[in-house]
């Protein structure tokens, strides 16, 4: 399947001898899909999305991104992470720079992108997560949605093909998590592959072509969010459901 993006075959990943946190994933992700991935605390939600851009290594199984099979070349590494953004939990931004050299520091550096050129690239990312005015500001002058819109602006400097959300609200207060929902929402009219980690449902239903869910390190169900939300096949996703959506 030339569309696929993103293929899983057998992927699995052991933290020393002990912990199996990724058990026999197989998954295929298309060109331009919006998937969300969702279960219990430590289901192997956020390794899963780490290992796409090998910040994560996988054990057995075949991981490809974008036609290039991660193994141990460094090289193919490279190449995975410059088609590959990631947004985090916690917006790890450097706080002695300002938003727009947080910025153009990647495209620089990486990609060498001549600073002009890098500067005006910045600026139209942070237009495009609404925030353009604040790029002369420090981090930590900025509210947790905005710093986490600033990361958003971050990833998407470096024009990459595949966004990797891992949990991007779970550090904000309530009244900034719209905030953010709605950049990524917009974001995801753009024909980016998207893969999000996240507790919001509502935003799962309004954005994700797929819903995954996870369990103890397995791909337990995955289906479209109307069929996910409205008639799960196994218990443990109607157990998880009535707990996060108290019905």
């Amino acid at each position: 399947m030339s569309d696929d993006i993103i293929v899983f075959e057998k992927v699995n990943k052991w933290y020393g001898d002990a912990f199996h946190v990724l058990r026999d994933i197989d998954l295929r992700v298309r060109a331009g899909e919006r998937i969300v991935i969702c279960g219990p605390s430590g289901s192997g939600k956020s390794t899963l999305i780490r290992c796409i851009n090998r910040l994560e290594e996988h054990q057995e199984g075949r991981l490809v991104v974008d036609g290039v099979e991660l193994a141990d070349d460094v090289k193919a590494i490279e190449q995975v992470r410059k088609r590959v953004g990631m947004v985090f939990q916690q917006f790890n931004l450097f706080p002695h720079l300002t938003v727009l050299e947080n910025l153009t520091l990647a495209p620089m550096w990486v990609t060498k992108l001549p600073k002009a050129e890098a500067d005006a690239r910045a600026m139209q990312q942070l237009a495009r997560v609404r925030i353009a005015e604040q790029a002369h500001k420090y981090p930590l002058q900025l509210s947790g949605g905005q710093q986490q819109r600033v990361a958003i602006a971050r990833a998407l400097c470096l024009t990459p093909k595949i966004m990797l959300f891992d949990e991007p609200t779970s550090a904000l207060d309530p009244e900034m998590i719209k905030e953010v929902l709605d950049v990524i929402v917009e974001l995801a009219g753009q024909g980016i592959t998207m893969l999000c980690v996240t507790h919001e449902m509502g935003f799962a239903k309004a954005v994700a072509d797929r819903v995954i869910f996870m369990d103890e390190g397995q791909i337990v169900e995955e289906n479209t969010p109307h069929e996910f939300f409205n008639h799960p096949r196994s218990e443990r996703s109607k157990d998880f459901l009535s707990k996060i959506l108290g019905h």
